[in-house]
């Protein structure tokens, strides 16, 4: 299909071109955008009809939206910004530039204008500037039947009318009602009858981290957003969890690898930008790592001494590593699902130490053969290295699952204790242990 399209368009043919992307899907349409140059962008843009160069245009990326305000009409914008949802209005605004938020504010009208401005007012990563206003409220005082012909009337431009929200004169919300027991439903029932009154909600100022695991847990498609007094402000979608639950887990792998966390497409990122992201860490991390080198000289003696020691050390750092990372991996995880709670601190423990316990030995059980018949090191030395890795393997695992649970009590993402950092503080932690028990029963 797409071969067809671009066919008709370096060929000019474009009214067949305009009965062809009728029948494609939105999405797909806006994946073609990316593979057109500029002025096909604009030609392509002006084939689609009202309602669906709206929908084409909320799946665009930022570039090809900005592009596309900056080159089309006043009259062209104000049909855009009448049928884009209020939600992604406010996204296209907060990401774009100064000229381009002018242009779409002035071919706004006014009601939309006061709107975008009260959303712009939340903290990012709120409720209130992920919800959108565009919902049915009904009255419990309606029947069934009356309530179906309000949501005919009004619920053709709304997001979403799969759960229709009851509030009374003062807008409080008082229960949800779905389209589907609705239907179901005999025409002569009142709401008030058949609404659910166990409403799960969320405040305005609630973070969409803790929004996304109520949408997880609840399995909700929609949720209804509250101001402090149980006014209904708005709803959020599933459409925007979606985006949220990848922005979150994007951001989490960013920082468990060191880097300052990005929204930028990594293609479309500045190599200045990238090497910003990536750079304090590193140099945080490489500080950091002179403690290693400064206890490996504190024990120079032991090292000139007995030669053979220095050719444990990468075996200790890396298990030592390895191990910390495995156990902080699991634990940031299960803190991310909503499986892990502070007060499950000593249950977490208690199985990170038995685990510990059975890992470090089997690796100390493999590693004293190896040493002893293969580097023939001695029975001192091969003793001494085998528990300094048993010891250490146990620390990392116990360190590996309580710093990133301590970090999301203090409020940090517990991401930040992933495997570099666990890695710096067990490699100080293990040479410590190697070089003073080398010191003490080698009689150094």
């Amino acid at each position: 299909m797409k071969n067809t399209i671009m066919a008709l368009i370096q060929e000019s043919r474009f009214k067949e071109l305009k009965s062809v992307i009728e029948k494609i899907n939105v999405v797909d349409i806006a994946e073609l955008f990316e593979l057109l140059n500029k002025d096909q962008v604009i030609i392509v843009f002006r084939l689609l009809n009202k309602e669906k160069a709206a929908e084409v245009f909320s799946y665009l990326s930022r570039d090809n939206q900005q592009f596309i305000i900056e080159s089309i009409s006043d009259k062209e914008i104000k049909n855009i910004i009448e049928e884009l949802f209020i939600d992604d209005t406010v996204d296209l605004i907060e990401e774009m530039p100064s000229n381009v938020v002018n242009k779409v504010l002035k071919n706004a009208d006014d009601v939309t204008r006061k709107t975008i401005n009260l959303f712009l007012t939340y903290p990012e990563n709120s409720a209130g500037s992920l919800m959108t206003t565009e919902l049915v409220d009904l009255k419990k005082e309606m029947t069934v039947f009356e309530a179906i012909s309000y949501i005919k009337k009004y619920g053709v431009d709304k997001e979403t009318i799969n759960n229709c929200y009851v509030t009374n004169k003062f807008r409080k919300l008082e229960g949800t009602v779905s389209i589907r027991k609705l239907i179901l439903s005999d025409d002569e029932s009142l709401i008030e009858d058949i609404m659910n009154t166990d409403i799960v909600k969320v405040n305005t100022f609630d973070d969409q981290e803790e929004i996304a695991e109520l949408f997880k847990k609840y399995d909700y498609t929609s949720m209804p957003v509250v101001d402090k007094e149980n006014c209904l402000v708005g709803i959020i979608t599933i459409d925007d969890i979606v985006d949220i639950i990848e922005q979150e887990n994007t951001e989490d792998f960013q920082i468990m690898a060191a880097m300052t966390p990005s929204e930028e497409e990594y293609i479309k990122t500045p190599i200045l930008m990238l090497a910003k992201n990536r750079i304090i860490w590193l140099l945080v991390l490489m500080i950091s790592a002179t403690f290693t080198g400064a206890i490996i000289r504190r024990y120079e003696n032991v090292l000139q001494s007995v030669v053979i020691l220095a050719s444990f050390i990468p075996m200790l750092m890396d298990t030592g590593g390895n191990a910390g990372s495995q156990s902080s991996t699991m634990v940031i995880r299960s803190i991310a699902l909503g499986e892990i709670q502070f007060t499950d601190f000593y249950k977490v423990l208690w199985k990170e130490f038995r685990v510990s316990l059975l890992v470090g030995f089997i690796l100390a059980f493999v590693n004293f053969f190896r040493i002893l018949i293969f580097d023939k090191a001695g029975l001192p030395i091969t003793i001494i290295v085998c528990f300094s890795l048993f010891a250490t393997v146990v620390l990392a695992k116990i360190l590996g699952c309580l710093l990133p649970i301590f970090a999301k009590k203090v409020k940090l993402d517990p991401a930040i204790m992933a495997s570099p950092l666990i890695t710096t503080l067990v490699d100080a932690m293990s040479l410590i242990l190697f070089f003073t028990l080398s010191n003490t029963f080698l009689d150094i």
